[in-house]
Formats: C-alpha cells, structure tokens, sequence
C-alpha cells in the first residue's frame, strides 16, 4: 500500500506488503497498466495532491468493491516509483475512510514521535474538512457467478473435511448432522479428536465417511497438520467443531473456487458474540485472512506452501500465517460470502483448555500480552512501524471483554484504560516480547508434504 498512515489503521492488513510472487492479488491501481474491469467505474479524486495518492485511493476502493486486480512487480515498481504522497494526502486518506477521531489518534502518535508538529498540525487541519466515505456503497457485480454452472461441481472432486476437536462432542454432534445434509456427497471427514476420553463409538450414529484419529497431545496445529497428511482428497475443507453451516456449503466453497480459478475459497464466519459483522462478508474480494474453521485450499498448494506452522501450537494466529505466507506467494485467495458459517465461540473444549482462544485477553493477570506467538508473527513479516502500531492498537482494544466488542462507548473505555493499566500492560507486553523473540531464533517450524 503506498499511503503510509495505513499503519495507525490497518497496519497488519495482508496488502500493506509487497508478494514475492511476479503476479499477485493487490490493492494498487495504474489508469494505463491496469485498467478497471469493463462498466465499472470509479471516480478520481482530485482533492489529492499528487497522483499516486489518486491511484492508491482509486485501488483501495476498488478492492474494497470486490474488484479483483492482479498487480505485477512491474506494476508495483511503476507506482512506487512516483512522488509520495503528501503529509495532507496521507491525512486526508484515513480521514476519509476511518474518520477524524482515527486522523486525530494518527496525529497524536506522530507529535509523540517527534515529527515537526507545524507541519502535521497544517496537514491535519487542511485534511480535517475531508468528508467521510463510506465504502462498500458500490459493489462490482459478480452476477455471473449465480448462473455458472460450474464444471468442477459436475466432476464431483473429492473433498476431505478436516476436524479437530477436544471435549466437544456435545457440538460436534450438530455438526455432523450439517454435513450429513450436504448437498455435496463425494466427501470423508477427517476428526482428529483430543478428547478424554475418547469416545470412539459417538462416530458410528453418522452417516458419513468419518476417520476419527485419537491425539493424546492437545496440539491444534499437530492435528490439523496431521489431518492434511491423512487425506488423499484433491480439496481440504477446514472447519470447526463448534458450527453450523448450509446444506449447500461444500457446493459453494468448490464453485467458487472454479469460477475464479482460485486456490483457497476463504468461507466468512459469523461470530454469535463478539464484533459487528463486516460489510465486506456480503460479497465477493480478495480474501485477507484465512480462518481454519471455514476455508477450502486444493491439496497441492501445500506442497508449495507447506503446513502449518507449528510455533503456533498452544498458541493463537496460525491460521493468520498461513494466510499470510499464502499470499506473500501469490496464490489466489477468495473471501467466499456463500460458503459462510455460523461460528458459535462455546465457552468450553477447544483452545479454551489447551492455550490462547483469543490472543489479546489472557486469562491470567500477568500472562504475556499478546500471546507470543502474534508477536512472532507480526515481526515475522511486518515493518517495525506495523508490527508496533498492530500491537498498540490491539492492546489498547482488548481492555472489555470480547462480547463488547462492538459497543462503541466499551472502545473508548478500553482505550482510557490503557493509560490506568500501563505498568501492568508493560509487564504483559515484555514477558510476550521476550517469548516471542525466543520463538523467531527457533525459526518456523513448518511441516511438508
């Protein structure tokens, strides 16, 4: 992305680095080397001051209108080969989509580093008058996609859905009864179960191709990992053992992936607690995230790619890894509206007893803040200046419990209470640091095919 005030907004957002791929999804935009699909049309806009800030706008509401521009490293040289944008353009840009509230925290943390405070406060003033837009107001229609009859849905290719679970057989039940209503028939299930007991005879009442393989170690990242090597399918659907899904669910991960040629068909999931559900789940684009609890990946991308990472084991983000690692590739990644889930975050079994279900909100008083392993992450591949502003903005939003996450006045008391908490968080902050740095001299762990 070349507006750098990305990083006080979304500074751990997949499309703020550059793939090492020679083709690969993006957000970038050039009127001449890469020319808006046919119909649709975005306006410039010519309140910014020098042109690669009117081609980055123009890509950025692009890709947030379900555009899905692929960008070479020429491209990208081209771009970022053009005058930077301005301190205005830059304030303008976050003002625009995040609103002033997000200009002013930008400014505050540039005046706090420094920065000629004459020049920002100028910048900030000029930018403040910037009306606020709000995005996914105009959407690239992908009406072709109802009507496709998808040849790959006629071969009916095997799909192996992948399972892990520990101490949930309560909901692992509804699950099971969902997919034995797919539509989609040519499937196995693969559970790898870390429950104790375990009980084998609860998989004998389904009327699936169901492999249960007991783990005695309670590793997340093992079983999943585990589950991959056992299968023989071409497609691995990841899923969940607390959600519901559609009888049409497998269908549309593999039609998709076929109507866009995809590798990875990336199913949105609806949180029963927690955030408001995004806009951008009601429609096609680039995916930026992979969730392990709804994506489909053909088997082969892990001979290119790997596994997951082990580093993650106990711990929270793997998924956010390989997602990452994934697209630094190039490989082509489709967030999937119709493949979506209902994804209920039970308060018992799974990542609960084994380590970190949420990475930001531990469950002990001094326990490290985040959990190491996103620290490991975000310095894995990020900037300093994004990993740091990922951290602090993430910290600063997890001081109210995840079911009022999306109360806007529990925020701004999150927010406040991060100065009252600081020598706390600082003792949080360092002992995840110090794990973290402990893990990047291991290196990855990550298993092939």
């Amino acid at each position: 992305m070349i507006f750098s005030f990305i990083q006080y907004t979304q500074p751990a957002w997949y499309f703020n680095l550059l793939p090492t791929a020679q083709v690969f999804p993006s957000c970038y935009y050039h009127p001449q080397l890469m020319p808006l699909p046919d119909g649709f049309q975005i306006e410039n806009d010519d309140d910014y001051e020098t042109e690669s800030a009117k081609y980055a706008d123009i890509g950025y509401r692009a890709w947030n209108s379900g555009v899905l521009a692929n960008c070479t490293q020429h491209i990208a040289e081209t771009l970022h080969n053009l005058p930077k944008p301005t301190l205005f353009d830059e304030y303008r840009f976050i003002t625009k989509y995040w609103g002033k509230h997000w200009s002013v925290m930008a400014l505050f943390a540039r005046l706090l580093s420094l920065k000629n405070p004459f020049k920002e406060i100028a910048a900030f003033n000029k930018a403040s008058k910037t009306p606020r837009y709000s995005l996914h107001n105009q959407l690239y229609n992908w009406e072709a996609y109802h009507t496709y009859q998808s040849p790959l849905v006629k071969q009916q290719p095997t799909v192996s859905v992948i399972i892990p679970t520990l101490n949930r057989y309560e909901y692992l039940k509804d699950v099971m009864q969902d997919l034995e209503k797919q539509t989609w028939t040519n499937f196995d299930v693969i559970v790898v179960d870390q429950s104790e007991p375990f009980d084998s005879a609860f998989y004998k009442q389904f009327k699936l191709n169901i492999n249960a393989i007991p783990q005695k170690e309670k590793l997340l990242w093992t079983a999943r990992n585990k589950a991959i090597k056992t299968s023989r399918a071409e497609y691995l659907l990841f899923f969940d053992d607390d959600s519901r899904v559609k009888p049409d669910w497998i269908e549309q991960h593999i039609k998709t992936l076929d109507f866009f040629k995809a590798d990875i068909s990336a199913g949105v999931s609806i949180s029963t607690v927690g955030g408001k559900i995004p806009k951008s789940y009601n429609f096609f684009r680039w995916a930026d995230q992979f969730d392990s609890g709804n994506a489909m990946v053909r088997q082969q991308i892990f001979h290119q790619t790997g596994l997951f990472d082990l580093q993650f084991n106990k711990q929270s983000s793997g998924d956010a890894e390989f997602g990452l690692r994934s697209y630094m590739q190039g490989i082509r990644s489709i967030s999937n509206p119709y493949a979506d889930r209902v994804h209920l975050k039970v308060n018992s079994g799974g990542l609960r007893e084994i380590g970190h279900w949420d990475a930001f909100r531990p469950k002990k008083l001094f326990a490290p803040k985040p959990v190491p392993s996103v620290i490991y992450l975000l310095k894995k591949y990020f900037p300093h200046k994004y990993y740091r502003n990922s951290v602090y903005i993430g910290i600063m939003l997890s001081n109210i419990s995840f079911k009022n996450k999306s109360n806007n006045k529990m925020v701004l008391l999150s927010v406040l209470a991060t100065f009252f908490k600081l020598p706390l968080l600082a003792i949080q902050f360092h002992k995840s640091l110090s794990l973290a740095k402990k893990k990047l001299a291991e290196g990855d762990k990550i298993e092939w095919l």
